[in-house]
């Protein structure tokens, strides 16, 4: 098992910038490092997995959502420190995802999931969002509006 608190080397994660009708999917965090937080569904890949189905893994176990990685948003380091010692080190690759199925639901240690409008994720609402999750966020959204999500899907409009 990987020691999260306190690592011995950095842990690579995933994180998935979903956006659908305008909106972006975000789950409130219902185990640390982001207790109570919200953020974008993601999660540490695990040995012998690619990044890209990582996110998929992560984002069907934490929403209930199948979705397919469009491209990477942002590769990043989120270190949390203790006074002079490292709590938490992750690296994060976030990508951009489409839904391609299922029911949404939060699940594994998502407390919470929701769809949320540019507004909120961009005031002071009462979300609880790191600005480095915002930021995140607004370059997947960023892109995602001058992508054609049609030439996406493959021959009949069918999803690839």
């Amino acid at each position: 098992m990987l020691q999260r608190e306190y690592p011995v080397a950095p842990l690579v994660g995933v994180g998935a910038v979903i956006v659908n009708e305008g909106r972006v999917l975000l789950v409130q965090r219902a185990t640390e490092p982001a207790l109570g937080r919200w953020s974008i569904p993601g999660g540490l890949i695990e040995i012998g997995e690619m990044l890209t189905g990582a996110v998929i893994r992560e984002v069907l176990e934490e929403t209930g959502l199948e979705v397919e990685p469009i491209e990477l948003v942002e590769l990043l380091d989120r270190i949390h420190r203790d006074g002079d010692r490292v709590r938490y080190h992750y690296v994060i690759a976030d990508y951009l995802c489409r839904v391609t199925g299922g029911t949404l639901k939060a699940a594994s240690d998502a407390a919470a999931v929701r769809w949320v409008e540019r507004a909120e994720w961009n005031s002071h609402s009462a979300l609880i969002l790191d600005p480095i999750t915002v930021r995140v966020i607004e370059a997947g959204w960023q892109r995602a509006t001058t992508l054609d999500w049609q030439a996406l899907d493959g021959p009949g409009g069918k999803t690839r």
